[in-house]
């Protein structure tokens, strides 16, 4: 069993890409004392995603060493649209819209968090403060800021290049992101790399308001070769809401130059074993499949038990390698005794248009009982119980 100094090292260093001001200070005060933390999320999808599973598990190791854990809908900040790594300005939403996306959000947190009982994690909505600042107040907190530091951001700089326009509401969203900390009065946020701007504004006004010492841990990010978020963002994410078996599948098709960072960061897996599984990769002594099926695996479990892990684990041996159908395939009806692929495709909804259904027959990755089709312009008889595939992952059967 690990001692309470060998978890404060694990939550400090597990994952972590910085600390500031620094690990040695925050270290110290942790233990001397119990502190209050957060996290915030941006409630522009319906799910949380992969991404915010690496934040859910660190505010995790902190809630389990007895601190005080709040998890922070940015339903406020949400509708202003964070512009970090944006080349052009995000699309605003309605308070309706990130109140609907947030509603699942507790559900899918409390696998991590315990919402309950004696040292229970607090779901809070940064528009109870936000929406009640006015004009002359938000003039003086922004009093605090300079328009050189905001512009001093990289993708900001790319759009003054490319001559693409920078809205003042989005000077605005370090800011508001800065308020949060200030009006909860924390110690500590916690947050992807990504983010360390909007945080250290947050850090700074601290200073600023209150004169008190507010530290940041960003958590390193999930990235292809191409170093790229493996996020909502780039389209290649998981969402929280997905089952045991699509979770299982969605982990097996992550890219291998992703396998350790993905140990290190989604998983409980010790970190002497995951350098040994390191080396094995370095000297191609393993097939990277394997490791990858231990990495999908530890996700499931952490998310669903270790039960529905070792279904899906089957049940992926069962399509991937076996090549046969899943053992439960979603059904929709069909009236037509034919339709063009195209037409299919669409009406089935396994797309969302036609070009991207001819898209998808051109690249191979459409099968019909289990025959690639590579003819767009096919006209398909209808037959009940007939198995079409998107990809590798999507399966429906006709009814």
């Amino acid at each position: 069993m690990q001692s309470k100094q060998e978890k404060i090292e694990k939550a400090l260093t597990r994952g972590v890409e910085k600390i500031y001001p620094s690990k040695k200070v925050l270290k110290k005060v942790l233990l001397s004392k119990k502190i209050k933390l957060y996290q915030g999320f941006d409630p522009s999808m319906p799910n949380l995603h992969i991404g915010n599973y690496v934040g859910l598990l660190k505010l995790k190791q902190f809630q389990e060493l007895g601190h005080k854990v709040i998890f922070l809908v940015g339903d406020f900040t949400g509708m202003i649209g964070d512009p970090t790594d944006k080349l052009s300005t995000r699309k605003k939403l309605t308070r309706k819209q990130v109140l609907k996306n947030s509603k699942s959000w507790k559900k899918q947190a409390e696998r991590f968090l315990n919402f309950s009982g004696k040292n229970k994690a607090e779901i809070m909505f940064n528009s109870k403060w936000n929406d009640k600042i006015n004009f002359k107040e938000l003039i003086e907190i922004a009093s605090n800021f300079t328009v050189q530091r905001m512009l001093e951001r990289d993708f900001f700089q790319e759009r003054i290049k490319k001559k693409k326009p920078i809205f003042l509401h989005e000077f605005l969203y370090p800011v508001a992101q800065a308020i949060d900390c200030v009006k909860m009065n924390v110690d500590l946020e916690i947050g992807g790399s990504d983010q360390t701007f909007n945080m250290i504004a947050g850090r700074h006004l601290m200073k600023a308001l209150k004169k008190k010492e507010k530290f940041v841990l960003t958590t390193k990010l999930l990235l292809d070769k191409k170093g790229r978020k493996i996020g909502k963002t780039t389209g290649n994410t998981i969402f929280l809401n997905a089952n045991s078996s699509e979770m299982f599948g969605a982990i097996m098709a992550f890219p291998d130059e992703t396998i350790i960072a993905g140990l290190e960061l989604l998983t409980d897996i010790p970190a002497k074993e995951i350098l040994e599984y390191q080396n094995l990769l370095k000297t191609k002594n393993v097939n990277p499949v394997e490791i990858k099926k231990r990495l999908a695996f530890e996700i499931v479990k952490l998310n669903y038990g270790n039960k529905k892990a070792e279904k899906s684990q089957k049940e992926f041996e069962r399509v991937f390698k076996k090549k046969k159908f899943p053992t439960k395939i979603p059904k929709i009806k069909i009236k037509e005794k034919s339709l063009s692929i195209l037409n299919l495709l669409v009406k089935t909804k396994l797309v969302s248009s036609k070009s991207e259904a001819k898209r998808l027959i051109i690249q191979g990755g459409v099968r019909i009982e289990n025959i690639i089709q590579k003819d767009w312009k096919k006209n398909i008889k209808i037959k009940k119980g007939m198995v079409i595939q998107i990809g590798k992952r999507r399966f429906i059967r006709l009814k």
